[in-house]
């Protein structure tokens, strides 16, 4: 992949996804998201510039989508339940493991967070990278192996998972401030439990979990 290549990247939009968003954000409402400003967000950010052109008629539908290289683009209602989770508040320093469409970016900096997000496919990062600046997002976005996280950046208030880990990720709680919280679905393929940690000491975490969910994988190495 041509780290200089440009995409192709609709951003115009319309009274027609204005409305769409509206009840977008009603339907997650009403499936128990109550943060506001996580459903401000949701209804803000144009999740259309963000998917794949095959699937751009279904934009504002509460789905899953293909967004190449073997990667999806999260169900709003997946993205609104770990964003509430994270407890994201204005000027939070947030860590974002695997970018992917950089949807899920654009939803932590219109919620006023100072966001860094790493993606290990290369094709994605110059995609969303390209996006989020066209789209004026200010995100930190780095091509690298999500699993060693950002220590260069640490400590962080917040730290957000989009892919399945099979384990507690001990590295990531170490880039975490005491107090901080970290959201990974955790579990083997095919359903995961979404799981909380809050760092309460450099010894001690306190771990709940919160439903199950289905995600890629969480792979190690760049590609």
């Amino acid at each position: 992949m041509d780290r200089n290549t440009c995409y192709t990247i609709p951003i115009e939009d319309t009274d027609r996804y204005n409305v769409l968003r509206r009840l977008l954000v009603e339907g997650i409402r009403k499936k128990g998201i109550r943060d506001e400003a996580v459903l401000n967000a949701i209804g803000r950010v144009p999740r259309h510039a963000f998917m794949d052109s095959r699937h751009i008629t279904s934009s504002y539908q509460d789905n899953a989508y293909s967004i190449g290289a073997g990667q999806t683009i999260s169900q709003p209602y997946t993205v609104a339940f770990q964003t509430q989770l994270l407890a994201c508040k204005p000027h939070d320093k947030v860590l974002e493991i695997g970018t992917g469409s950089g949807y899920q970016a654009a939803i932590l900096a219109e919620m006023g967070a100072e966001v860094y997000t790493i993606e290990r496919q290369q094709e994605l990062y110059i995609k969303s990278k390209q996006l989020l600046n066209h789209l004026g997002y200010k995100a930190v976005c780095f091509h690298g192996d999500g699993h060693d996280g950002l220590p260069e950046h640490a400590p962080f208030d917040k730290i957000l998972v989009t892919a399945a880990a099979t384990d507690i990720p001990d590295r990531l709680i170490q880039q975490l401030k005491i107090g901080g919280r970290l959201v990974v679905p955790i579990g083997r393929s095919g359903c995961q439990a979404m799981t909380l940690i809050i760092k309460k000491s450099e010894t001690e975490n306190e771990i709940t979990r919160h439903g199950a969910f289905v995600f890629v994988p969480f792979l190690k190495g760049v590609v």
